[in-house]
């Protein structure tokens, strides 16, 4: 009897989750080859391609032999790591309880990956091939830890090998409810990444006299008080006000615009600020090694997420219109430029079709994600690619979804599930 595409998928992330793949260490190879077997079973061309040992990515193709568009089924097997004291459930078991499957990866994002290859198993199962251009799965290792061995590995080792038109991955596709509205969101785009240190400067002495010498963390104290008082200014991007004009909010005026995204829905007004602009967030701090010496110098490194296309000079004049420019050193320690892909394309028309037929009534509209993921490595290899992400859920909205990502008891509805894998189908058998 044939399975059909919903517990097809649920089968396949449960296997999935069964994968210890925590990043570190990764150890992605079993799951890479239990994928890669499944895809060379209905035809594919399977390659296993490492830049370290153990760790492969998989690049699994399957070709028209005619002329066409390329398109990429793009995830990563590697996860985050689990506490099992803090779960009610096994992280690695892939249990089914309560229409859901948990475990870690269950979200991010094992059933995507279940998603797109059942997908495809389904359609070569009914005897589909393309019948122009190519289709492409690949499956990466490191993401987690900055694709240094995956997707950015791969895009700049082996071009020739992952090129391709279109790309959906992970950044978007749960439901947002929005007062009377339902949204999906479309990932296009991804804020680039500045990472500084603020160092302050002053004399050790013996912390029994606290005057004897000058203290360079409390030096830190006015910046730290200061980014806690306020973000830098909002700035236009087309992502942000593509939403507003979804919703109906006029733009003109970013923080009057927040103001009434707050009104409608204070959920999602938290998610959207970050992507009006540049945010800096101090997370790691640093001064005397032991407890009775004034430390002569101390440090405070900070979070900074720039919109797309805009880089270091940008990011450090709206650092410096928050702290000022005089008392401290600023250093960057990571430079990456956001970037976009085009927000109206053939492949979005794909998904507003699909949205339409599954949920009439609902709006699309394109984002830019404050985090990045591996789009950003296809966007810069590949600049005429359409990279977005799209992993559509609506038995679970993105309020419910988003606090389990990286948390405890990580699950994700069946239901869910099969309307994903629905997508992946129907979206191969229009592009190619």
């Amino acid at each position: 009897m044939a399975i059909d595409l919903q517990q097809r998928t649920t089968e396949l992330l449960q296997d999935l989750i069964r994968f210890d793949t925590v990043n570190p260490p990764g150890n992605e190879e079993a799951a890479q080859r239990f994928l890669a077997e499944k895809l060379e079973g209905v035809g594919f061309t399977c390659e296993l391609i490492a830049d370290v040992p153990g760790r492969p990515n998989l690049i699994a193709t399957l070709a028209s032999g005619s002329d066409g568009p390329s398109l990429t089924y793009l995830g990563h097997v590697d996860t985050v790591l689990a506490d099992p004291d803090a779960w009610t459930a096994d992280p690695w078991s892939g249990e089914l309880r309560d229409g859901c499957v948990w475990g870690r990866g269950a979200i991010d994002m094992k059933s995507q990956v279940a998603a797109e290859i059942a997908a495809v198993l389904e359609l070569r199962d009914g005897g589909w091939s393309p019948s122009r251009g190519e289709l492409k799965v690949v499956v990466t290792a490191d993401e987690e830890a900055g694709a240094t061995h995956g997707a950015k590995f791969l895009c700049e080792q082996h071009p020739e090998k992952v090129r391709t038109d279109m790309v959906v991955n992970e950044g978007g596709g749960p439901l947002i409810p929005f007062g009377d509205q339902r949204l999906y969101g479309v990932c296009v785009a991804e804020k680039g990444v500045f990472r500084f240190t603020l160092t302050a400067e002053g004399t050790a002495g013996h912390a029994s006299i606290p005057r004897i010498g000058d203290n360079a963390l409390l030096k830190l104290a006015p910046l730290i008080q200061a980014m806690a008082a306020r973000q830098p200014s909002f700035e236009s991007s087309p992502e942000p006000e593509a939403f507003l004009e979804a919703v109906g909010i006029p733009s003109d005026d970013l923080g009057a615009a927040l103001e009434a995204v707050r009104e409608r829905d204070p959920r999602f007004a938290i998610l959207f600020e970050p992507t009006l602009g540049v945010t800096i967030s101090p997370t790691m701090a640093s001064a005397s090694d032991k407890i009775n010496v004034i430390p002569s110098r101390a440090c405070i490194k900070v979070d900074c997420r720039v919109p797309p296309g805009r880089g270091q000079d940008h990011a450090e004049a709206q650092i410096r219109s928050v702290l000022g420019d005089n008392g401290y050193g600023l250093e960057f320690d990571e430079r990456v430029i956001g970037n976009r892909s085009a927000a109206e394309t053939e492949l979005m028309g794909h998904i507003r079709d699909f949205v339409e037929a599954e949920d009439p009534g609902a709006l699309v509209f394109p984002t830019v994600l404050p985090g990045f993921t591996d789009s950003r490595w296809y966007r810069e290899a590949f600049p005429d690619c359409a990279a977005y992400g799209f992993f559509p859920q609506r038995t679970m909205d993105m309020y419910e979804a988003a606090p389990l990502i990286h948390g405890a008891d990580e699950r994700i509805p069946v239901e869910d599930l099969g309307f994903a894998a629905r997508f992946y189908t129907g979206l191969a058998e229009k592009v190619l």
